[in-house]
């Protein structure tokens, strides 16, 4: 995470004839939007997705699948216990991402459907700098399954059932895990 601009603004450089797209998340983008700037700053073209889902989900899917809930992973006001993400909080931060790469010099694009997507990708090879397209999506809405394990140990002691749970799936999925060396 947070390596997308910066991967792709190497990439440019190594490969200026090329069109170089990044595709960041709002969560990665928030750690590292700083390259942009360097984009800016070298007038290298460079187009930018930036997925927009108000938080970090794959790490909150991932701590989930671990059998806890979320931990700061919402961009919301808190409710409730410090930092734990909470479904009952509709009131989201007022972060916008897209303000936030214009103000850093780039280009702007916002696309809320697909044709609107396909339309901001056109536009933006007409560009001569840096490009952002902001897309906001569904939270909720998951891509199909990619037939693959993430190690991440689960803890060997705890009280909360979920947890608990979690760990017998981790352990019957590391008998199946093969080694490649």
């Amino acid at each position: 995470m947070g390596y997308e601009i910066a991967g792709g603004l190497g990439v440019k450089l190594a490969a200026p004839e090329r069109e170089v797209y990044a595709l960041v998340g709002d969560g990665s983008y928030l750690m590292l939007s700083s390259e942009l700037v360097t984009a800016v700053a070298e007038r290298q073209k460079l187009t930018i997705v930036l997925v927009d889902n108000r938080g970090y989900k794959s790490i909150g899917n991932l701590s989930r699948s671990l059998g806890m809930d979320g931990f700061g992973t919402l961009y919301r006001y808190r409710d409730g216990a410090l930092g734990v993400d909470s479904e009952g909080s509709a009131d989201y931060l007022p972060v916008d991402l897209a303000a936030n790469a214009e103000s850093l010099g780039a280009k702007v694009l916002r696309a809320h459907t697909i044709p609107e997507l396909r339309a901001a990708l056109e536009t933006a090879k007409a560009e001569e700098g840096p490009v952002v397209i902001a897309v906001e999506v569904d939270r909720y809405e998951d891509v199909p399954g990619y037939e693959s394990w993430w190690d991440v140990a689960v803890a060997e002691v705890s009280e909360v059932s979920s947890v608990r749970a979690a760990r017998e799936r981790y352990e019957a999925a590391r008998e199946d895990e093969r080694s490649h060396v």
